[in-house]
């Protein structure tokens, strides 16, 4: 399974924030779309990723309040990202290393959407639940042993 097999069944809906925006708004428009995190784009390209880890972290920093802090002082501006090609296994790899929640998808400077750890991991629960969906049809339908060709 690829990259773009997740992105497939999750749909290519994205959210993004310009890094001179307040970090206020980002994180209402996280709220309000029950998201964690927002792209950072700018001039249409891929700049950095705001998760609610960069957040909490802004918020520690401003004792407690994101204040006039801007998305650009906040966000990771070095996000690890893949690819459409991507196979899952290697994201699964990638994101454990890193402790990568989001994870950017580029198509050379792209940016054709965003898979979450969840994303992951619903991919490979549904992948696992059709192999025995599979194996169980292939043993139940398997010939019993015909006791009659026995005599």
């Amino acid at each position: 399974m690829k990259v773009s097999d997740i992105l497939r069944v999750k749909g290519n809906t994205l959210f993004t924030v310009t890094p001179d925006e307040p970090l206020a708004s980002a994180v209402n428009v996280m709220a309000d779309k029950d998201i964690g995190s927002l792209v950072v784009m700018e001039h249409g390209d891929l700049v950095g990723m705001l998760t609610f880890r960069e957040v909490i972290v802004a918020l520690v920093a401003n004792g407690g309040q994101v204040g006039g802090t801007l998305v650009r002082k906040a966000m990771d501006d070095h996000p690890v990202t893949c690819t459409l090609e991507t196979d899952l296994d290697e994201i699964r790899r990638i994101m454990l290393e890193r402790h990568a929640r989001y994870m950017p998808v580029m198509d050379k400077r792209m940016l054709m959407g965003v898979i979450s750890f969840y994303d992951v991991a619903k991919a490979v629960v549904d992948s696992q639940n059709f192999e025995n969906k599979m194996l169980k049809a292939y043993i139940r339908d398997w010939p019993a042993e015909d006791e009659s060709s026995s005599s």
